[in-house]
C-alpha cells in the first residue's frame, strides 16, 4: 500500500511523491559540496558483552584458533576490508563498573571480575588497555575509550589519561613502561560516562552536567598536538530534557569558546519493532513486522533533527559533533543463548536498517561527526558472527563495505523522490539515498529499496557534468535471508549491470529488498 509522503524532517523535506505512473528521479546536484562526510560515521563499538571480546576479537595468543597476537586472524582480516576508522571501548554499561588497572601487567596477575551487566560471567581481563590500543595499532583505526563516571573515580580516571597518553616521568607513564610500552599512545576520543541516565549512575541531568564538568577537568591534554576530544553522554531516544540541561549545566559560566568544555554530545537509539518488552525475533517476523522495523528505524532521523536544534542554541556554529555511538537493531536473542549475552542473528532486514541510518548520517554530517553501531562482534547487529573457529559475514558487514567510499568524501546535494510503503499504521519511506564525491575523484551513490514486493525504476539527473561510467555493486535479497555457519555466502554482494548512461545522468531499476552502492566517473 502506499500514500503520498509527508514528512516535516530535514532528510525529506525536498522529497515529493512518487506516482505508479512515472520514474522515481534522483537529483544529484553536483557542483554544490556542502560538508566532508567524517569517516568516524563508519565507526564500531566492542563492548565486555557476550562474546564480542573473547571468542570473538580475542581468543588469545594460545589459541588453536589462528590469531595474530591474540587477536582472531578471520576477524581481523573482515575487519581491515571494512577500513574501519574508529573503535569504542569497554562500554557501554560495562563501563562504568570497569575498572583500568584490573586490565594491565602481567596477564596472569590480572584481577578477574564478574561482569553484572552482561550474563554475570567471570572475565580474566586478559583484554585490557594494551591490547586494545594494539588492536587499533593494528586496524589503524581511531582510538575511542569510554571512562568509568558511574562508579569511579575522578583521581581514577585522571590517571588512566595520564597512563595512555603522557611522554615524560610520571608515576603512570613510569608505569605504562614497566608494561611493556615505553611511548604514549593517541587517545583520539575519550568518552566521560555512559547512559549515566541509567546504567551508569541513574543520575538526573543537570546532576550528570555538574559530574561532567568535574571529571572533564582531569582528562588533560598532556600534548597540545594530539588533542583528546571529549564526549559527553548524551540522551537517551527522545529525551529532549536531558540534552537541554546538560547542554545548560555544562555551558553555564562558561566562555563561549569553550563549547561546554566538551567537544561531543551523544545520543543512543535502537530500532526494534515490538518496543523494549517484546523486541520480536531476529529472523521470524512478518511483513507488518518489517515495515514497522523500517519506520521505526526513520525516526533516527527526527531524533537527530530535533536534538541537534537544541545544541544549535547553546553551539550555533556545530562546534560540538552530534556522536550517535549506539545505534542499530536489538531483537530477541537467539533461542538457547544466554540472554545476557545479546546475540541474534542478522537478515536482509538489518542490512536496510544499516543503509537506511548510514545515509540519514552522511545527510546530517554537518552535526553528526562519529556513529558506532552496536556492536562489532557476536552482539545485537553486528558485522560478524563467531562459533568456534567458524565466523562469518553479516549482511550489516556488506553494507558497510559497500558505503566505506563514503568515507572523508564530499557531501553532494541531492533530493529523491519518495512515497510510503506498507500496510496501514506500519508504513515508511520506500527508499533512502546520499551521494558523495570521494577521494578518488568519482561520485558515490548509495540507495536502500525498503520494499519487499516492489522494484523501482529511477532516473538520476546530474545538473552538472555527465555521466561517462558508472559500475555498480549490490546486496539483495529476500527479506529473510541471512548468512549461517553452514551456509555462510547465503547474502552476499553481487556487481550491478542493470544502469544506463543517459543525456542526463543515469537510468536504473533498484531491486526490491536491496541496498546498492554506484560508482560514477563524471566528466
Amino acid at each position: 500500500m502506499k500514500a503520498k509522503l509527508l514528512v516535516s524532517t530535514a532528510f525529506l523535506a525536498a522529497s515529493v511523491s512518487l506516482s505508479a505512473q512515472k520514474n522515481a528521479t534522483i537529483t544529484v546536484h553536483a557542483d554544490q559540496g556542502k560538508e566532508i562526510i567524517p569517516k568516524e560515521i563508519y565507526g564500531q563499538f566492542a563492548e565486555h558483552l557476550g562474546s564480542c571480546i573473547y571468542g570473538g576479537l580475542w581468543v588469545g595468543e594460545n589459541s588453536d584458533i589462528p590469531n595474530i597476537k591474540g587477536y582472531r586472524t578471520d576477524v581481523f582480516n573482515a575487519l581491515k576490508e571494512l577500513s574501519v576508522p574508529v573503535l569504542r571501548w569497554p562500554g557501554g554499561c560495562f563501563a562504568d563498573e570497569y575498572h583500568w588497572k584490573d586490565g594491565i601487567g602481567p596477564k596472569e596477575n590480572r584481577k578477574k571480575m564478574i561482569n553484572t551487566h552482561w550474563g554475570g560471567v567471570v572475565e580474566d581481563n586478559s583484554f585490557g588497555t594494551h591490547e586494545f590500543m594494539e588492536l587499533c595499532r593494528q586496524l589503524g583505526c581511531k582510538t575511542y575509550i569510554n571512562g568509568n563516571v558511574g562508579s569511579g573515580t575522578v583521581q581514577e580516571m585522571s590517571e588512566w589519561v595520564e597512563y595512555m597518553t603522557f611522554d615524560g616521568v610520571s608515576p603512570m607513564a613510569d608505569l605504562r613502561a614497566k608494561n611493556g610500552h615505553e611511548k604514549p599512545w593517541k587517545v583520539d576520543y575519550f568518552g566521560v560516562g555512559n547512559e549515566n541516565w541509567g546504567c551508569g549512575g541513574n543520575m538526573l541531568p543537570e546532576q550528570y552536567g555538574m559530574m561532567y564538568r568535574r571529571y572533564q577537568t582531569y582528562v588533560r591534554n598532556y600534548n597540545n598536538a594530539a588533542p583528546v576530544a571529549k564526549i559527553a553522554c548524551g540522551s537517551n531516544v527522545d529525551d529532549y530534557e536531558w540534552t537541554e540541561k546538560v547542554l545548560e549545566t555544562t555551558n553555564r559560566r562558561m566562555p563561549k569558546e569553550a563549547h561546554g568544555a566538551m567537544d561531543g554530545l551523544s545520543l543512543h537509539y535502537y530500532t526494534h519493532p515490538g518496543g523494549w518488552e517484546n523486541k520480536g525475533s531476529a529472523t521470524d517476523f512478518t511483513e507488518t513486522e518489517w515495515y514497522e522495523t523500517m519506520k521505526r528505524t526513520y525516526y533516527m532521523e527526527e531524533l537527530v533533527t530535533r536534538h541537534g536544534a537544541i545544541m544549535d542554541k547553546y553551539d550555533p556554529e556545530k562546534k560540538v559533533g552530534m556522536i550517535v555511538d549506539e545505534w542499530g537493531c536489538w531483537f530477541d536473542v537467539e533461542p538457547g543463548t544466554n540472554p545476557g549475552f545479546l546475540y541474534q542473528q542478522n537478515t536482509m532486514r538489518d542490512a536496510l536498517v544499516a543503509g537506511i541510518n548510514l545515509n540519514i548520517f552522511n545527510k546530517h554530517c554537518d552535526r553528526v561527526k562519529m556513529a558506532n553501531i552496536a556492536q562489532m562482534v557476536n552482539v545485537l547487529q553486528s558485522v560478524i558472527l563467531t562459533d568456534g573457529e567458524r565466523m562469518i559475514k553479516t549482511p550489516t558487514w556488506f553494507v558497510f563495505y559497500l558505503y566505506q567510499a563514503h568515507q572523508d568524501a564530499e557531501l553532494l546535494d541531492s533530493t529523491l523522490e519518495t512515497a510510503m510503503v506498507g500496510p496501514e499504521g506500519h508504513q515508511a519511506p520506500n527508499m533512502t539515498e546520499s551521494v558523495s564525491m570521494g577521494k578518488d575523484g568519482k561520485m558515490h551513490i548509495t540507495l536502500t529499496n525498503e520494499s519487499v514486493s516492489e522494484d523501482y525504476p529511477i532516473d538520476v539527473i546530474l545538473d552538472s557534468g555527465k555521466a561517462a561510467a558508472v559500475e555498480g555493486m549490490i546486496l539483495t535479497g529476500e527479506m529473510h535471508e541471512h548468512n549461517t555457519f553452514d551456509n555462510p555466502e547465503q547474502v552476499k554482494c553481487t556487481s550491478f549491470d542493470d544502469v544506463k548512461l543517459t543525456d542526463d545522468g543515469l537510468k536504473l531499476t533498484l531491486p526490491k529488498c536491496s541496498v546498492l552502492h554506484l560508482t560514477v566517473t563524471v566528466k
